[in-house]
């Protein structure tokens, strides 16, 4: 973008393939990177386990200064709207990245008194079929959320949901900043997220896995490009909302590049083919997932495959996979073109291996 003339500012958190600064934007504001050495956690073969994780269970509850740190970022992102944006002679983007609704699930006492009728647990557990899927299991070991007692779950949902009311009321401040500048009628505003949230379903918690709680995402579009009030039922991931922004911004979006704007994305494609994995901790080893229509089909290194039809069971009940052999064979086809799973796999394996290798060396070099 930049290459082209449009100004990119970044506000909030990193946690990407590379250092803030090493990002390519034009501006970064009150960014943070992960701390070396990462997460430790990650070994495979057999899956490691985080002694103590269910500690985390307590993450909830009222807290005074809950989510500060998210509302100095949006703070520094209205100072920019007002103060840097009118003065520039070019088209420009900026991302804002706050950490809300996100573990822990604290909040402000007058946003955690907003739910105190919230308190319920997950419609389905531990004890659906899907939940006895060996990534699933091994999932639920390696965090202990076996552990969590009735008390923590229902706390933890609730604390959720507060937790989005912040979110919302962060997005609040950013639109009324926009309008209250001028510049609404010609800024488009997209909401999105980087993963979901399990919240208890089939005893899970977070992320880490290709159910759609915890894959699919939020992506809610408005502005001059976008028709107020439409419903895109076709399958998008964040490829298609980067391509948004070289649409809106009149830059060339570089070929080769995978994604397509959303603003001319056609309301229900049923052919459109959409790829997510994992290879992350927690699981015995990498998954790779293929929606396409109503179909969402799931490989799994090591285990047996998953096939949903999520019109008729959004909730990923029951698995198809054996009496949709027709279907498992398309999808499969579908997957392997995009890249062989059993390649990725090993890679994922060799990186992780090295990896370790390099902590535990570089840990053993600070002892000495």
């Amino acid at each position: 973008l930049e290459q082209q003339g449009v100004y990119s500012a970044y506000v909030g958190k990193t946690d990407v393939y590379a250092p803030g600064n090493q990002l390519g934007f034009s501006e970064m504001k009150s960014f943070g990177d992960r701390e070396p050495p990462g997460d430790t956690n990650h070994r495979r073969n057999p899956t490691s386990i985080r002694k103590g994780a269910a500690s985390r269970a307590d993450g909830f509850g009222p807290k005074e200064d809950a989510g500060a740190r998210d509302i100095r970022c949006v703070d520094e992102a209205i100072r920019w709207i007002h103060g840097s944006a009118p003065g520039l002679d070019s088209p420009w983007v900026m991302v804002v990245n706050i950490s809300n609704p996100h573990f822990p699930h604290t909040a402000r006492p007058e946003l955690w008194d907003m739910y105190s009728d919230n308190e319920d647990m997950p419609q389905f557990g531990s004890e659906c079929k899907s939940a006895r899927h060996p990534y699933a299991e091994a999932m639920r070991k390696h965090f202990e959320t076996d552990l969590f007692t009735e008390e923590q779950i229902r706390g933890l949902r609730r604390g959720y949901y507060a937790c989005i009311t912040f979110a919302d009321l962060q997005l609040g401040r950013l639109v009324a900043a926009l309008e209250g500048s001028g510049m609404s009628d010609s800024t488009n505003v997209v909401y999105t997220s980087d993963h979901g949230e399990m919240l208890g379903k089939f005893g899970m918690w977070w992320k880490c896995n290709l159910y759609e709680d915890s894959v699919r995402i939020p992506l809610l579009a408005a502005g001059p490009d976008f028709a107020k009030g439409q419903r895109v039922a076709t399958p998008v991931d964040l490829h298609d909302l980067q391509a948004s922004l070289f649409a809106a911004s009149g830059a060339e979006h570089p070929s080769g590049w995978l994604g397509k704007p959303l603003q001319s994305m056609p309301s229900n494609d049923t052919d459109r083919v959409v790829f997510s994995e994992y290879h992350g901790h927690g699981a015995p080893g990498s998954s790779f997932m293929i929606r396409k229509g109503k179909w969402k089909y799931i490989h799994y290194a090591g285990a047996p495959p998953q096939l949903f039809n999520l019109e008729d069971d959004p909730d990923e009940l029951t698995n198809l996979a054996e009496i949709q052999s027709e279907v498992v064979a398309d999808l499969d086809a579908e997957l392997r073109a995009i890249c062989s799973p059993e390649e990725e796999n090993e890679r994922a394996e060799h990186f992780i291996e090295k990896q370790l290798k390099t902590i535990e060396e570089t840990t053993n070099e600070k002892r000495c």
